[in-house]
């Protein structure tokens, strides 16, 4: 049981909100709910939450606009709730940094099974992203010394392209917008456009092109770029 665990249920529905609490309550979870975007905000700023149930359709300020908001400051893992099942919505929650979709109606057993599996996921993550070397089929990018070892060799890359490869090669098969990278590693205060980031991920293709990688940068059209591992 895992007591120690604390999850946000934002859920306009009380009913819902209620059924999802009894169920994680009977896990080990502690939980807190609230029932507008606005609430759940503020109580996500005032307390520390391991993961985030975040439903879309929420009076005043809806999930997709708490997730952006949450996004700005943390990582905390977030599974969204919705009505709708359009894949164009579960993008939209995926590129914001959604990190599980789900939608209603909903077995109780299915999210509490998702929760399990999501902060496991995230806590791996977080064990991995300890170490400033990840290691990949005939990949080791390490940014103690600001180098990288492809097939065995050293490819000197400039500084922005190595920061670009090593944040989504540490974030693999995430999907990022082509402004989250930008505002991510040139800063929220570039000038450039969002065009700087195509050139970057070509130029890394080009010097990293041999067959039999095992992963890829690949492209999400319509979206942008994730480090794909096959």
């Amino acid at each position: 049981m895992l007591r120690d665990k604390s999850i946000l249920i934002i859920d306009d529905d009380e009913n819902i909100a209620g059924l999802i609490a009894l169920y994680l309550n009977k896990e080990g979870y502690d939980t807190t709910e609230c029932h507008s975007g606005i609430e759940g905000l503020r109580k996500f700023n005032e307390t520390s939450f391991d993961l985030i149930v975040l439903d879309v359709m929420l009076p005043q300020m809806d999930g997709y606009e708490v997730l952006r908001e949450i996004r700005k400051v943390s990582k905390v893992p977030v599974i969204m709730l919705t009505a709708k099942g359009e894949t164009i919505d579960k993008i939209l929650g995926l590129e914001l940094g959604a990190d599980d979709y789900l939608v209603k109606p909903f077995e109780p057993k299915e999210l509490v099974a998702r929760v399990k599996a999501v902060i496991r996921r995230y806590n791996c993550v977080i064990e991995e992203k300890s170490s400033n070397v990840l290691q990949f089929p005939n990949l080791v990018i390490n940014m103690d010394d600001f180098n990288i070892q492809y097939f065995g060799d050293r490819v000197e890359l400039p500084p922005k392209e190595l920061e670009l490869l090593f944040y989504l090669a540490n974030n693999p098969n995430r999907v990022f917008t082509r402004d989250q990278l930008l505002d991510k590693i040139w800063g929220y205060e570039y000038i450039g456009e969002t065009r700087t980031v195509d050139v970057h991920v070509k130029r890394l293709r080009e010097k990293l092109n041999r067959e039999g990688n095992g992963w890829e940068i690949k492209t999400v059209w319509g979206v942008g770029y994730k480090f794909s591992i096959e």
